[in-house]
């Protein structure tokens, strides 16, 4: 009896630390996780011989995830900023976020409410989305992403892929080097361009086509993949060839493991080979997981069915494999170890519609007298555009003050901008409070507009299926199946029209174009989020911009369109030595970009160009925003590509803001650059508005806003300025730039045309001097207004109809 009192008496004891001890630091719990998967996989995998014992997923990867990707750490530490977001909701709270998340058709689901099946011991299917909506778990892990599961028919909703992020084939992460391959066709087909999502050129045959094609037909061809240290492997992701001339796709495959390149082991499904399905078309990425993972250090996938038609049926793939690396015993000092995440405590990790407006509530409620929060519109489905604006007195235009901005997420499924822009908040948030003298300045020296999705619907589209599974295209338009990067208005053509139909080139406009009528009607394809920024751009008088994309690695600066319609070739602005100046302070400040040893991304080497270039000598795009912002306002805009990877697994994030932050940074303090000042009347000392201000030699004029205050971006050097404005005797000047980081003061005070001399002119039947231009812009922006009204108007009333029949 006392015997079995003692076994309970331990069981019970044994139970309780099981049940409600808990590590108090993490890191011991994975380091020895670690290990013991590691001196298993020595034991059973060693060099020249085959692992008989393949290491399961259940019990290893839920420790060891939080080793590799690490975002979970920087969230936990972040204080001020994420504190608030991660209080509960007031009932009040949760009403306004439900009448503000939008129609059905873009349901959006908490990523945090996984809940995960085990894994079915068959062959994986391809890959189907769930469309049942799950339940939501307030309390989130930040660190968990939508991914699809192949026992997705098990679950509640899609699951993130496996719990290894992706080695990083299309991210580059892993070198040329690394990647090998049994034959190839040509250089332009080799295993390097086995990547996944890696665009081709325009034609086939040149060294940058679109993946990696076998040299033979047959079933022994193979493309392996080096990850030069012990790694989990849990799945493979597989996509066609990218290529407008050849259609080439692997329908199924096999997998191979090594951990010596000389003996391999097959991937089993149970006690035979596992084939998995590959692709149907050339695009849409099929994720396969396996249904145990396994240790090696090179894994190979070996197609066995691909498309045959006649002979020109090639074996071609692009590929991303997901695994886990493992720690490295040869790695003895901290410094061997490539960093992987940013120092700065930020919330590393994607967020959908409803967790980015509560992080920059939460942002606001951290610094409120320093950040306004507003919306300059909704989304063809009804998703607000939320701006945050950082300024020492938010709300208002102060004179003198600049006016800057960032747009990111005009193509949905482009995220990386968008998630470097909530990290900006957080950031100067943080560090404003921490009395940084550099972000201190800023605030209060600069009026900064943080637009972080300008296309919401695109972006919940490409979210739900996640990175690497979203494909190239997926949420790239917006819901009415726009691409706004060529949705505003084409002032180019209006101005080489007029220049070729003017004979007197004194009448020739360079500013301030009008918008064409056609484009103000209510039947014009014109996206409604399009619309909003328009107006937004009206309503502020922004200086300096730039538009955050994804998939390659450059800045571009107008023009965007060619004159003649041609492909490509270099179309400058008046204001081209300035616009290579802003682009290389980005360029020349981001990390990978400056990097001279990196990889081109797809088919062109921006490299020879440092980086930069010609938006028009890159592929021409009438109507994008850039152009539009140059010809229209008073602002200097440029693009900018953030990364090869449209959307970086969530691993990557705090790498991609420590490489883009300088540049953020450095490239908003360019709008401090060139002359600045306040057109005023003479007599009374009141700021004259729509003052024109014009710059010798240089063939584009600005306009002074309300107050009558100026900005005119230059490069350092002697400038003769004029400024005239209607019923006012001109003024000119001479004004020094310097290279110092803040604008020359060149103010102009305007003397008024006497009456008497009035009156002479309209004695000999002569007119008033008016500015036509100007007025014509502001009859077409407020027709343009009138129709977006009617057309929300619309949609309301649609929309009402429709849940009343709910």
């Amino acid at each position: 009896m006392a015997g079995v009192l003692h076994f309970m008496l331990l069981f019970s004891l044994h139970c309780g630390s099981v049940t409600s001890a808990k590590p108090a630091d993490d890191t011991t719990t994975v380091r020895s996780t670690v290990d013991a998967a590691f001196l298993t996989t020595e034991s059973h995998f060693p060099a020249g011989k085959t692992n008989d014992t393949e290491v399961p997923s259940t019990g290893f990867t839920s420790s060891y995830s939080k080793s590799t990707a690490k975002p979970l750490k920087s969230t936990k530490s972040t204080k001020d900023v994420t504190e608030a977001a991660e209080r509960p909701a007031s009932r009040k709270d949760t009403k306004e976020e439900e009448e503000e998340e939008g129609p059905l058709e873009l349901e959006r689901r908490s990523s945090r409410s996984v809940k995960v099946a085990k894994k079915p011991n068959t062959i994986l299917k391809k890959s189907k989305l769930i469309t049942k909506k799950p339940k939501v778990v307030k309390k989130v892990k930040p660190h968990v992403k939508h991914r699809v599961s192949q026992s997705a028919a098990t679950e509640t909703v899609p699951r993130m892929y496996g719990e290894c992020p992706p080695l990083g084939l299309e991210s580059l992460k892993v070198r040329d080097t690394q990647l090998r391959a049994s034959s190839y066709k040509r250089r332009g087909l080799g295993a390097h361009r086995g990547r996944l999502n890696i665009q081709s050129g325009i034609e086939d045959g040149d060294i940058y086509d679109g993946g990696w094609c076998a040299q033979h037909r047959d079933k022994t061809q193979w493309l392996e993949v080096d990850a030069r240290r012990l790694t989990r492997f849990t799945g493979v992701i597989l996509q066609g060839r990218s290529s407008i001339w050849s259609w080439n796709v692997v329908h199924s495959y096999k997998v191979q493991f090594s951990n010596d390149s000389l003996l391999w082991k097959p991937c089993l499904n149970g006690s035979e080979e596992a084939v998995f399905e590959g692709n149907q078309d050339l695009d849409t990425p099929v994720l396969a997981l396996f249904n145990t993972s396994t240790v090696a250090r090179y894994i190979r996938i070996n197609p066995q069915t691909w498309y045959e038609n006649g002979t020109q049926g090639d074996v071609c793939l692009r590929a991303e494999v997901l695994g886990c690396t493992l720690p490295d015993p040869n790695n003895i000092y901290a410094w061997q170890t490539e960093p992987t995440e940013s120092t700065d405590k930020l919330d590393f990790r994607h967020h959908n519609y409803k967790e980015m407006r509560k992080l920059m509530k939460s942002v606001n409620e951290a610094c409120p007298d320093i950040t306004r929060i507003y919306s300059i519109g909704k989304s063809h489905s009804g998703l607000k555009l939320y701006v945050m604006e950082i300024s020492d007195n938010p709300g208002k235009h102060e004179l003198g003050e600049p006016e800057f901005r960032y747009v990111a997420g005009m193509h949905g499924n482009e995220v990386l901008g968008r998630e470097i822009l909530l990290n900006l908040m957080q950031y100067m948030c943080q560090e404003y409070k921490r009395g940084d003298q550099r972000i201190v300045h800023l605030v209060k020296e600069t009026r900064i507009h943080l637009l972080p999705s300008m296309n919401p619907d695109g972006y919940e589209m490409a979210f739900k299926k996640g990175s690497e599974l979203a494909g190239w295209a997926w949420g790239r338009y917006s819901y009415e199946g726009i691409d706004m990067n060529h949705n505003f208005a084409d002032l180019n053509s209006e101005m080489w029209n007029a220049i070729e139909l003017e004979t007197d080139k004194s009448k020739l406009i360079n500013h301030y174009f009008p918008i064409p009528e056609m484009y103000t009607s209510e039947q014009a394809f014109v996206a409604s989020e399009t619309r909003a920024v328009i107006n937004w751009m009206q309503n502020i008088p922004f200086v300096l911009s730039a538009n955050l994309h994804g998939g390659e690695l450059v800045v571009t600066y107008p023009y965007d369109m060619t004159r003649d319609w041609a492909p490509r070739e270099h179309t400058p602005t008046a204001d081209e030595s300035f616009f290579r100046w802003l682009a290389t302070v980005y360029a020349s400040t981001n990390q990978v970009m400056s990097n001279p040893d990196r990889r081109p991304c797809h088919n062109k080497d921006f490299r020879r160009y440092n980086n930069i270039i010609n938006g028009a000598d890159w592929h021409t795009v009438p109507g994008s925003m850039n152009d539009f912002s140059y010809l229209h306002t008073n602002c200097f805009a440029v693009t900018v590509e953030l990364s090869c990877d449209k959307f970086p697994h969530v691993s990557e994030l705090p790498m991609e803001w420590q490489n883009n932050r300088e540049s953020l940074l450095v490239f908003m303090e360019q709008v401090h650059r060139g002359l600045k000042g306040v057109v005023r009347d003479k007599d009374t000392a009141a700021g004259i508005p729509d003052a024109v201000i014009k710059v010798d030699d240089i063939d584009h004029h600005i306009r002074s806003v309300s107050d009558g205050d100026y900005w005119r971006l230059l490069n350092p050097g002697e400038y003769r300025v004029t400024a005239s404005a209607e019923g006012y005797f001109p003024s000119s000047r001479t004004c020094q730039v310097m290279y110092d980081h803040f604008p020359t003061i060149c103010d102009f005070r305007l003397t008024k045309m006497p009456q008497q001399r009035l009156k002479d002119i309209l004695a000999k039947g002569g007119k008033l001097p008016k500015d036509l231009q100007l007025r014509l812009r502001q009859l077409r922006l407020r027709k343009l207004r009138v129709t977006t009204k009617a057309i929300n108007q619309r949609r309301a009333a649609a929309a009402a109809k429709r849940a009343k029949r709910m």
